[in-house]
Protein backbone atom coordinates (compact mmCIF):
# COMPACT_ATOMS: atom_id res chain seq x y z
CA UNK A 1 0.00 0.00 0.00
CA UNK A 2 1.29 3.43 -0.88
CA UNK A 3 1.60 5.96 1.90
CA UNK A 4 -1.16 8.55 1.83
CA UNK A 5 0.61 11.89 1.94
CA UNK A 6 -1.20 14.84 3.49
CA UNK A 7 0.11 17.70 1.38
CA UNK A 8 0.98 20.82 3.40
CA UNK A 9 -1.39 23.73 2.99
CA UNK A 10 1.31 25.68 1.17
CA UNK A 11 1.19 23.08 -1.60
CA UNK A 12 -2.54 23.62 -1.93
CA UNK A 13 -2.27 27.33 -2.47
CA UNK A 14 -3.13 27.19 -6.15
CA UNK A 15 -6.75 27.33 -7.19
CA UNK A 16 -6.39 25.08 -10.21
CA UNK A 17 -4.23 22.23 -11.50
CA UNK A 18 -4.59 20.90 -15.04
CA UNK A 19 -3.27 17.35 -15.42
CA UNK A 20 -2.31 16.30 -18.96
CA UNK A 21 -1.04 12.72 -19.59
CA UNK A 22 1.32 12.62 -22.57
CA UNK A 23 2.40 9.59 -24.58
CA UNK A 24 4.06 10.09 -27.98
CA UNK A 25 2.24 13.36 -28.70
CA UNK A 26 5.00 15.34 -30.40
CA UNK A 27 2.66 16.16 -33.31
CA UNK A 28 0.23 18.12 -31.11
CA UNK A 29 2.16 19.44 -28.12
CA UNK A 30 3.17 22.77 -29.69
CA UNK A 31 -0.45 23.54 -30.56
CA UNK A 32 -1.57 22.39 -27.10
CA UNK A 33 0.83 24.83 -25.44
CA UNK A 34 -0.34 27.60 -27.76
CA UNK A 35 -4.00 27.10 -26.86
CA UNK A 36 -3.95 25.90 -23.26
CA UNK A 37 -1.92 28.59 -21.48
CA UNK A 38 -3.88 31.59 -22.84
CA UNK A 39 -7.14 29.97 -21.66
CA UNK A 40 -5.74 29.52 -18.16
CA UNK A 41 -4.19 33.00 -18.09
CA UNK A 42 -7.61 34.54 -18.80
CA UNK A 43 -9.17 32.76 -15.82
CA UNK A 44 -7.49 35.13 -13.41
CA UNK A 45 -6.66 32.40 -10.86
CA UNK A 46 -3.47 30.80 -9.66
CA UNK A 47 -2.91 27.70 -11.74
CA UNK A 48 -0.39 25.08 -12.74
CA UNK A 49 -0.20 22.63 -15.63
CA UNK A 50 1.06 19.18 -14.68
CA UNK A 51 2.27 17.22 -17.70
CA UNK A 52 2.88 13.53 -17.05
CA UNK A 53 5.11 11.94 -19.68
CA UNK A 54 4.10 8.28 -19.77
CA UNK A 55 7.36 6.89 -21.15
CA UNK A 56 7.14 8.59 -24.55
CA UNK A 57 9.58 7.37 -27.20
CA UNK A 58 9.33 10.37 -29.52
CA UNK A 59 10.34 14.01 -28.97
CA UNK A 60 7.60 14.66 -26.39
CA UNK A 61 9.93 14.60 -23.33
CA UNK A 62 12.20 17.24 -24.84
CA UNK A 63 9.28 19.43 -25.87
CA UNK A 64 7.89 19.28 -22.32
CA UNK A 65 11.28 20.24 -20.88
CA UNK A 66 11.48 23.22 -23.25
CA UNK A 67 7.98 24.34 -22.28
CA UNK A 68 8.90 24.10 -18.60
CA UNK A 69 11.85 26.41 -19.19
CA UNK A 70 9.57 28.91 -20.93
CA UNK A 71 6.86 28.92 -18.22
CA UNK A 72 8.53 27.55 -15.05
CA UNK A 73 6.18 29.50 -12.79
CA UNK A 74 3.08 27.53 -13.82
CA UNK A 75 4.46 24.33 -15.33
CA UNK A 76 5.33 20.99 -13.77
CA UNK A 77 6.53 17.91 -15.64
CA UNK A 78 6.54 14.39 -14.23
CA UNK A 79 8.54 11.83 -16.22
CA UNK A 80 7.56 8.22 -15.61
CA UNK A 81 10.28 5.60 -16.06
CA UNK A 82 8.23 3.41 -18.38
CA UNK A 83 4.89 3.42 -20.12
CA UNK A 84 2.53 2.73 -17.22
CA UNK A 85 -0.74 3.50 -19.00
CA UNK A 86 -3.14 6.43 -18.91
CA UNK A 87 -4.65 5.37 -15.58
CA UNK A 88 -1.29 5.40 -13.81
CA UNK A 89 -0.28 8.65 -15.52
CA UNK A 90 -3.38 10.41 -14.21
CA UNK A 91 -2.79 9.02 -10.72
CA UNK A 92 0.77 10.37 -10.89
CA UNK A 93 -0.63 13.73 -11.99
CA UNK A 94 -3.10 13.77 -9.11
CA UNK A 95 -0.29 12.99 -6.66
CA UNK A 96 1.87 15.79 -8.04
CA UNK A 97 -0.89 18.40 -8.43
CA UNK A 98 -1.23 21.11 -5.79
CA UNK A 99 -4.48 22.83 -6.76
CA UNK A 100 -7.74 22.85 -4.86
CA UNK A 101 -9.41 21.87 -8.13
CA UNK A 102 -8.00 19.49 -10.71
CA UNK A 103 -8.97 19.27 -14.37
CA UNK A 104 -7.83 16.38 -16.58
CA UNK A 105 -7.29 16.98 -20.27
CA UNK A 106 -6.16 14.85 -23.20
CA UNK A 107 -3.09 16.10 -25.03
CA UNK A 108 -4.55 15.36 -28.47
CA UNK A 109 -6.86 18.43 -28.38
CA UNK A 110 -9.99 16.39 -29.04
CA UNK A 111 -11.17 18.04 -25.84
CA UNK A 112 -10.68 21.77 -26.56
CA UNK A 113 -8.94 23.59 -23.67
CA UNK A 114 -11.37 26.45 -24.28
CA UNK A 115 -14.05 24.30 -22.61
CA UNK A 116 -12.29 24.26 -19.22
CA UNK A 117 -14.17 27.35 -17.92
CA UNK A 118 -17.47 25.43 -18.32
CA UNK A 119 -16.28 22.82 -15.84
CA UNK A 120 -15.02 25.41 -13.37
CA UNK A 121 -18.33 27.29 -13.59
CA UNK A 122 -20.12 24.08 -12.58
CA UNK A 123 -17.76 23.68 -9.62
CA UNK A 124 -18.52 27.28 -8.60
CA UNK A 125 -22.12 26.10 -8.20
CA UNK A 126 -21.08 23.63 -5.51
CA UNK A 127 -20.35 20.45 -7.48
CA UNK A 128 -17.31 18.44 -6.39
CA UNK A 129 -17.02 16.36 -9.54
CA UNK A 130 -17.88 17.51 -13.06
CA UNK A 131 -18.05 15.09 -15.98
CA UNK A 132 -18.47 16.07 -19.60
CA UNK A 133 -20.68 15.03 -22.49
CA UNK A 134 -19.36 15.45 -26.02
CA UNK A 135 -21.88 17.43 -28.04
CA UNK A 136 -20.88 15.67 -31.25
CA UNK A 137 -18.01 13.23 -31.60
CA UNK A 138 -15.65 14.07 -34.43
CA UNK A 139 -12.87 12.07 -35.99
CA UNK A 140 -13.78 8.74 -34.36
CA UNK A 141 -14.67 5.68 -36.48
CA UNK A 142 -18.30 4.56 -36.48
CA UNK A 143 -17.55 1.36 -34.58
CA UNK A 144 -15.98 3.31 -31.75
CA UNK A 145 -18.93 5.66 -31.44
CA UNK A 146 -21.44 2.78 -31.58
CA UNK A 147 -19.57 0.59 -29.09
CA UNK A 148 -19.21 3.55 -26.71
CA UNK A 149 -22.96 4.18 -26.75
CA UNK A 150 -23.71 0.50 -26.14
CA UNK A 151 -21.24 0.29 -23.26
CA UNK A 152 -22.65 3.46 -21.71
CA UNK A 153 -26.10 1.87 -21.71
CA UNK A 154 -24.79 -1.44 -20.38
CA UNK A 155 -22.80 0.25 -17.62
CA UNK A 156 -25.82 2.32 -16.57
CA UNK A 157 -27.85 -0.87 -16.10
CA UNK A 158 -25.19 -2.96 -14.37
CA UNK A 159 -23.38 -0.48 -12.08
CA UNK A 160 -24.33 2.44 -9.82
CA UNK A 161 -22.23 4.75 -12.01
CA UNK A 162 -24.40 7.34 -13.78
CA UNK A 163 -22.27 8.84 -16.54
CA UNK A 164 -23.69 9.85 -19.90
CA UNK A 165 -20.35 9.83 -21.71
CA UNK A 166 -17.65 7.71 -20.08
CA UNK A 167 -15.06 8.25 -22.81
CA UNK A 168 -14.45 11.98 -22.47
CA UNK A 169 -11.25 12.85 -20.58
CA UNK A 170 -12.19 16.48 -19.89
CA UNK A 171 -13.31 16.31 -16.24
CA UNK A 172 -12.94 18.36 -13.07
CA UNK A 173 -12.29 17.00 -9.57
CA UNK A 174 -12.31 18.53 -6.13
CA UNK A 175 -9.01 18.12 -4.27
CA UNK A 176 -10.50 15.68 -1.76
CA UNK A 177 -11.92 13.51 -4.56
CA UNK A 178 -8.53 13.34 -6.29
CA UNK A 179 -6.79 12.47 -3.01
CA UNK A 180 -9.30 9.67 -2.41
CA UNK A 181 -8.65 8.27 -5.89
CA UNK A 182 -4.89 8.27 -5.25
CA UNK A 183 -5.34 6.63 -1.84
CA UNK A 184 -7.58 3.86 -3.19
CA UNK A 185 -4.60 2.16 -4.89
CA UNK A 186 -6.85 0.21 -7.24
CA UNK A 187 -5.16 -1.36 -10.23
CA UNK A 188 -6.93 -0.98 -13.56
CA UNK A 189 -9.80 1.00 -12.10
CA UNK A 190 -11.69 3.58 -14.17
CA UNK A 191 -10.84 6.91 -12.54
CA UNK A 192 -13.98 8.89 -13.54
CA UNK A 193 -16.21 6.11 -12.21
CA UNK A 194 -14.23 5.84 -8.99
CA UNK A 195 -14.43 9.60 -8.52
CA UNK A 196 -18.20 9.46 -9.10
CA UNK A 197 -18.55 7.02 -6.21
CA UNK A 198 -16.63 9.37 -3.91
CA UNK A 199 -18.54 12.46 -5.03
CA UNK A 200 -21.32 13.99 -2.93
CA UNK A 201 -22.64 16.32 -5.63
CA UNK A 202 -21.60 15.25 -9.16
CA UNK A 203 -22.82 16.80 -12.38
CA UNK A 204 -22.14 16.83 -16.13
CA UNK A 205 -21.75 19.60 -18.69
CA UNK A 206 -21.92 19.48 -22.48
CA UNK A 207 -18.62 20.28 -24.20
CA UNK A 208 -17.40 20.51 -27.77
CA UNK A 209 -15.35 17.78 -29.40
CA UNK A 210 -12.81 17.97 -32.20
CA UNK A 211 -10.76 15.69 -34.40
CA UNK A 212 -7.24 14.87 -33.28
CA UNK A 213 -4.90 17.74 -34.10
CA UNK A 214 -2.19 15.21 -34.98
CA UNK A 215 -0.82 11.77 -34.22
CA UNK A 216 -3.01 8.73 -33.75
CA UNK A 217 -5.24 7.28 -31.06
CA UNK A 218 -3.55 5.06 -28.46
CA UNK A 219 -6.76 3.10 -27.85
CA UNK A 220 -7.23 0.04 -30.04
CA UNK A 221 -10.40 -2.07 -30.06
CA UNK A 222 -8.72 -4.50 -27.65
CA UNK A 223 -7.79 -1.72 -25.19
CA UNK A 224 -11.30 -0.27 -25.32
CA UNK A 225 -12.79 -3.71 -24.66
CA UNK A 226 -10.41 -4.25 -21.75
CA UNK A 227 -11.28 -0.82 -20.34
CA UNK A 228 -14.99 -1.57 -20.42
CA UNK A 229 -14.48 -4.99 -18.83
CA UNK A 230 -12.53 -3.29 -16.04
CA UNK A 231 -15.36 -0.83 -15.59
CA UNK A 232 -18.02 -3.53 -15.31
CA UNK A 233 -16.08 -5.96 -13.12
CA UNK A 234 -14.51 -3.23 -10.99
CA UNK A 235 -17.78 -1.65 -9.87
CA UNK A 236 -20.36 -4.44 -9.88
CA UNK A 237 -20.78 -8.16 -9.23
CA UNK A 238 -23.98 -8.15 -11.27
CA UNK A 239 -22.32 -10.03 -14.19
CA UNK A 240 -21.57 -12.93 -11.84
CA UNK A 241 -25.08 -12.84 -10.43
CA UNK A 242 -26.61 -12.81 -13.91
CA UNK A 243 -24.44 -15.73 -14.97
CA UNK A 244 -25.56 -17.64 -11.90
CA UNK A 245 -29.19 -17.09 -12.91
CA UNK A 246 -28.43 -18.16 -16.49
CA UNK A 247 -26.71 -21.29 -15.19
CA UNK A 248 -29.69 -22.08 -12.96
CA UNK A 249 -32.13 -21.62 -15.86
CA UNK A 250 -30.06 -23.81 -18.21
CA UNK A 251 -29.75 -26.48 -15.53
CA UNK A 252 -33.53 -26.55 -15.10
CA UNK A 253 -34.14 -26.75 -18.86
CA UNK A 254 -31.48 -29.45 -19.21
CA UNK A 255 -33.17 -31.53 -16.50
CA UNK A 256 -36.51 -31.24 -18.28
CA UNK A 257 -34.90 -32.13 -21.61
CA UNK A 258 -33.08 -35.16 -20.19
CA UNK A 259 -36.30 -36.39 -18.55
CA UNK A 260 -38.13 -35.99 -21.87
CA UNK A 261 -35.44 -37.92 -23.77
CA UNK A 262 -35.45 -40.73 -21.20
CA UNK A 263 -39.23 -41.02 -21.37
CA UNK A 264 -39.13 -40.97 -25.18
CA UNK A 265 -36.57 -43.78 -25.21
CA UNK A 266 -38.81 -45.91 -23.00
CA UNK A 267 -41.86 -45.31 -25.20
CA UNK A 268 -40.41 -45.11 -28.72
CA UNK A 269 -37.20 -47.07 -28.24
CA UNK A 270 -33.67 -46.32 -29.48
CA UNK A 271 -33.45 -43.80 -32.34
CA UNK A 272 -30.74 -41.79 -34.07
CA UNK A 273 -32.87 -38.92 -35.34
CA UNK A 274 -32.10 -35.59 -33.72
CA UNK A 275 -28.46 -36.35 -32.99
CA UNK A 276 -27.36 -33.08 -34.62
CA UNK A 277 -29.86 -31.20 -32.49
CA UNK A 278 -28.19 -32.72 -29.46
CA UNK A 279 -24.81 -31.61 -30.78
CA UNK A 280 -26.14 -28.09 -31.22
CA UNK A 281 -27.45 -28.00 -27.65
CA UNK A 282 -24.16 -29.42 -26.39
CA UNK A 283 -22.11 -26.79 -28.21
CA UNK A 284 -24.37 -24.06 -26.83
CA UNK A 285 -23.90 -25.31 -23.27
CA UNK A 286 -20.13 -25.53 -23.78
CA UNK A 287 -20.14 -21.93 -25.00
CA UNK A 288 -22.04 -20.82 -21.90
CA UNK A 289 -19.55 -22.65 -19.68
CA UNK A 290 -16.56 -21.09 -21.44
CA UNK A 291 -18.14 -17.64 -21.11
CA UNK A 292 -18.62 -18.23 -17.40
CA UNK A 293 -15.01 -19.34 -17.01
CA UNK A 294 -13.87 -16.18 -18.79
CA UNK A 295 -16.06 -14.02 -16.56
CA UNK A 296 -14.70 -15.67 -13.43
CA UNK A 297 -11.20 -15.26 -14.84
CA UNK A 298 -11.75 -11.52 -15.21
CA UNK A 299 -12.68 -11.15 -11.54
CA UNK A 300 -9.89 -13.47 -10.39
CA UNK A 301 -7.46 -11.55 -12.58
CA UNK A 302 -8.41 -8.31 -10.83
CA UNK A 303 -7.76 -9.97 -7.46
CA UNK A 304 -4.39 -11.20 -8.73
CA UNK A 305 -3.40 -7.75 -10.03
CA UNK A 306 -4.40 -6.10 -6.76
CA UNK A 307 -2.71 -8.67 -4.52
CA UNK A 308 0.73 -8.33 -6.13
CA UNK A 309 1.15 -4.90 -4.61
CA UNK A 310 3.38 -3.57 -7.37
CA UNK A 311 3.62 0.22 -7.77
CA UNK A 312 1.40 1.70 -10.44
CA UNK A 313 4.27 3.83 -11.70
CA UNK A 314 7.80 4.97 -10.98
CA UNK A 315 8.89 8.57 -11.42
CA UNK A 316 12.18 9.10 -13.21
CA UNK A 317 12.33 12.87 -12.87
CA UNK A 318 10.15 15.77 -11.84
CA UNK A 319 10.48 19.35 -13.03
CA UNK A 320 9.04 21.52 -10.27
CA UNK A 321 8.45 25.30 -10.37
CA UNK A 322 10.70 27.32 -8.10
CA UNK A 323 7.69 28.47 -6.06
CA UNK A 324 7.04 24.82 -5.12
CA UNK A 325 10.63 23.78 -4.49
CA UNK A 326 10.16 23.91 -0.71
CA UNK A 327 7.22 21.49 -0.88
CA UNK A 328 9.37 18.50 -1.76
CA UNK A 329 9.29 16.18 -4.78
CA UNK A 330 6.25 14.38 -6.05
CA UNK A 331 5.66 10.86 -4.72
CA UNK A 332 7.74 8.27 -6.59
CA UNK A 333 4.98 5.78 -7.16
CA UNK A 334 1.59 4.45 -6.21
CA UNK A 335 0.98 1.09 -4.60
CA UNK A 336 -1.49 -1.48 -5.76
Amino acid sequence: MAEVIDLPSVRRGRNLSVVVPVYNEQAVLALLFERLYPVLDRLGVQYEVVFVDDGSRDHSPGMLRKQYRQRPDVTRVVYLRTNAGQHAAIIAGFAAATGARIVTLDADLQNPPEEIPKLLAAMDQGHDYVGSIRRKRKGDPWWRDTSSRLMNQLRARMTPILMTDQGCMLRAYDRDIADAVVASNESGSFIPALAYLFSANPTEVVVEHAERAGGESKYSLFKLTHLNLNLLTGFSILPLQLFSLVGLAISALSFVFVAYMALRRLIVGPEVEGVFTLFGILFFLIGVILFGIGLLGEYIGRIFEQSRGRPLYLVRETLVPESDSHAGPAPSGGGR
